[in-house]
């Protein structure tokens, strides 16, 4: 943290004080923070994981997911989630999770507000487009697009680049985009939104799925999980609507969940006599589902891929906004006139095709297709 002092203001609880009073001794304290890149004084009554909290909610880049889809498009209706309303999803539930374990729940909602900053147009299909386009510049991925971000590109304060987030958000963040390095060991908090990612998608994709049309609550009874579900349901309630029942299994599915990582994990941190937040990330433990749970979920997810996600509808709209994706991005590389100074300043530093992958990460779906159509139809 900056040596600089804050200027108290009387009657006010510090979060130094409100740290020590709420989390365990294996949770990520505020006032242990490694600092920023760019030292700044502390604030007198905000942690800096707040700070950085509040800093990702102003930034540009969050603002522009809820103009990005989530897995289904606009065109399909607008129930279904996108990347915002997913992004605030993970978030309840995260801190819901980590109140409950006695974690910073500062530390976990800027972690789970970042997440899912970097997604470009169209998911994780415009994902792929970018990353075949940028194969030869090293790929194009969502988790270390948010880390450039925050780091370079969302210049919102005097002084230094990027948001100036603290290290320990930028280091979760990193573990997100490097997650087959087994030497990193990721705080309580890091792994606990990851956690709670995984339980999100999994109900909001299957309630989004049946509302669209794309799936039956009877087809979905085929998985084990879903099965459990409509029991549980079934011995608490009679004569559901189908709008009310497809409601309260979505409920009853993170409720189930939420449940078991609370139990799971729960004994394990109550026993582990873990003293520090350090010696907590090093234990042979990660937060998560119990094994039997995992491979519910697992299961789930396997009929998800097959039945949703390689659904023919959202196979066309894959396969159109990829071809636009790659179309633009050529046409950029040819026309660099075509971006706004900033970019074309930026490819001088990066490089042009960095910068034009760069540009089109940021697009909403909208603004992707209106620029496509202006440009390059």
């Amino acid at each position: 943290m900056s040596s600089d002092k804050a200027i108290l203001l009387p009657g006010l609880q510090t979060y130094q004080e409100r740290d020590s009073a709420l989390l365990a001794p294996y949770a990520m304290r505020s006032v242990d923070s490694s600092g920023r890149k760019h030292a700044e004084p502390e604030h007198p009554y905000r942690g800096p994981f707040q700070r950085d909290r509040d800093r990702i909610l102003h930034c540009s880049a969050y603002r522009r997911l809820s103009g990005k889809m989530q897995v289904f498009t606009g065109e399909m209706g607008d129930y279904h989630r996108t990347r915002l309303t997913h992004t605030q999803e993970v978030a309840s539930i995260a801190r819901t999770i980590g109140r409950a374990l006695q974690l910073n729940e500062d530390l976990i909602e800027a972690l789970a507000l970042f997440h899912d900053i970097g997604h470009p147009p169209f998911g994780h299909a415009g994902e792929d487009a970018l990353h075949e386009c940028l194969k030869d510049e090293g790929g194009f991925s969502h988790n270390e697009h948010a880390l450039t971000i925050a780091q370079e590109i969302d210049v919102r304060y005097h002084g230094f680049p990027g948001l100036n987030l603290t290290r320990e958000v930028l280091d979760g963040q990193g573990v997100r985009a490097d997650k087959q390095n087994p030497d990193l060991k990721p705080l309580l908090e890091v792994q606990l939104v990851d956690a709670a990612d995984s339980i999100t998608y999994d109900a909001h994709d299957t309630d989004d799925a049946v509302k669209l049309g794309l799936l039956s609550l009877d087809e979905l009874a085929e998985i084990p999980l879903i099965r459990e579900m409509l029991r549980r349901v079934s011995d608490r309630f009679t004569g559901l609507s189908p709008l009310v029942l497809r409601q309260t299994l979505v409920h009853e599915l993170i409720d189930y969940q939420v449940s078991d990582v609370l139990q799971h994990c729960g004994q394990y941190l109550a026993t582990g006599d873990l003293s520090s937040a350090q010696q907590a990330r090093l234990a042979p433990f990660l937060i998560g589902p119990s094994d039997q749970v995992a491979m519910q979920k697992t299961e789930l997810e396997s009929f998800l891929y097959d039945h949703v996600y390689r659904h023919p509808d959202i196979i066309k709209v894959r396969d159109e906004a990829q071809s636009r994706l790659r179309k633009m991005f050529a046409g950029y590389i040819d026309a660099p006139e075509l971006m706004p100074k900033a970019y074309r300043t930026r490819g001088e530093s990066v490089g042009l095709r960095r910068s034009v992958g760069e540009y089109i990460a940021g697009m909403t779906d909208h603004y992707c297709n209106e620029q496509y159509e202006l440009h390059f139809d």
